[in-house]
């Protein structure tokens, strides 16, 4: 069995004047909910194997923030969860084969985009809380029967979905 989570990046802040939105940083809520998500993540004992993320500022604080309750031993930073689009993000995904568990924290509509193609079923609970949609540092857990190579819309289920309310 292979665990895919993916987590969108925490709340940013408004581009300052003259500032490009891959640098815009986590506001004082991203701050805070980033740093509950590790702390959720740690006590629930959802710890990657992998982690793959987006290397715009906000997805990188956001992982800095979770990453500070995990021990992870190996983190990619890459400009493309930041340029691609959902087949990219599945692309990511299936090219992770062998590893047990991955973590793409990147941003949306990917996020949420692949989230619902790969797991139209899960826990009564976790497809509840996903019905409003994929808010920031929310956090999708989707289990599929077999390795990542062969990860296609409909094969996962949804085992839990977190967000920062609760």
């Amino acid at each position: 069995m292979s665990r895919l989570l993916l987590l969108r990046h925490a709340r940013a802040a408004w581009a300052e004047p003259g500032m490009r939105d891959f640098d815009r940083p986590l506001d004082a809520t991203g701050r805070a909910d980033a740093d509950a998500m590790g702390a959720v993540m740690a006590r629930d004992g959802v710890v990657p194997d992998r982690v793959i993320c987006s290397s715009a500022r906000r997805a990188r604080e956001t992982w800095d923030a979770v990453m500070r309750h995990l021990t992870v031993a190996d983190a990619i930073v890459t400009d493309q969860l930041y340029i691609t689009d959902a087949t990219g993000y599945l692309n990511f995904i299936r090219d992770n084969d062998g590893v047990g568990s991955l973590l793409i924290v990147g941003h949306n509509p990917m996020i949420e985009d692949v989230c619902f193609a790969l797991a139209r079923e899960g826990r009564d609970e976790a497809t509840g809380a996903r019905a409003n949609g994929f808010p920031t540092c929310g956090l999708a857990i989707i289990d599929f029967p077999e390795g990542f190579a062969s990860v296609a819309p409909s094969k996962g289920f949804l085992e839990a979905f977190y967000t920062p309310a609760g």
